[in-house]
């Protein structure tokens, strides 16, 4: 899968390309976040970073593939703003230390392998405190068969959604969650999303 991404970074513009998302956006512009250390985990095109650093964040952004480092960094230094890449997987972190004050994650996650997803929250929660905010997007739905053939056919596209329920039963344990977004059943493609503002609790 990281060749697809190191391809798409390097050689095109992502179809996700889209800006800075507008729940983030949402949450910044309103007050009801100040400025903090915060790391974007899979920061892919940069727009997030570049956000939150032009409102005064201290922002990390990671990624494992190379191509996406490389344009964050470029599209840092044009936007005139000072955010920290670095390359690193996020089931197996080697090259980040928390903690941080706010993660943020749109599609990465829900893009993991159901082995590499436990993964990936064993790592996150090294990265957090009692208190850090997590703003987690992701598609969403319950898988019909033939996604699921066609996704072990052309693994290259990810494992697409998280399930209904997933979230909460992944991080229920350790965050206080609340769904602020999303919706199911919808035509096309993708067939639904959630946005989620967890808080990690104390003890």
């Amino acid at each position: 899968m990281r060749w697809f991404y190191e391809l798409v970074y390097g050689r095109m513009r992502a179809p996700w390309d889209v800006g800075p998302r507008p729940e983030l956006v949402e949450l910044v512009e309103s007050g009801r976040w100040k400025p903090c250390r915060v790391i974007d985990l899979g920061s892919g095109t940069a727009s997030n970073c570049i956000f939150l650093a032009q409102h005064g964040f201290q922002v990390t952004g990671v990624d494992f593939a190379q191509a996406a480092i490389d344009l964050g960094v470029r599209r840092a230094e044009a936007a005139g703003v000072s955010v920290r890449f670095v390359r690193d997987d996020l089931t197996n972190l080697q090259n980040v230390e928390g903690p941080f004050d706010l993660l943020v994650d749109y599609g990465t996650l829900d893009d993991l392998a159901p082995a590499d997803r436990d993964r990936y929250q064993s790592n996150i929660l090294r990265l957090t405190r009692p208190g850090t905010a997590f703003l987690l997007y992701a598609f969403e739905w319950r898988m019909r068969w033939w996604e699921t053939v066609l996704l072990k056919v052309f693994s290259f596209l990810g494992h697409m959604a998280l399930e209904p329920g997933e979230v909460g039963r992944r991080f229920g344990l350790d965050f206080e969650i609340e769904r602020i977004g999303g919706a199911g059943g919808l035509r096309g493609w993708p067939r639904g999303y959630g946005v989620y503002l967890m808080h990690r609790k104390s003890g």
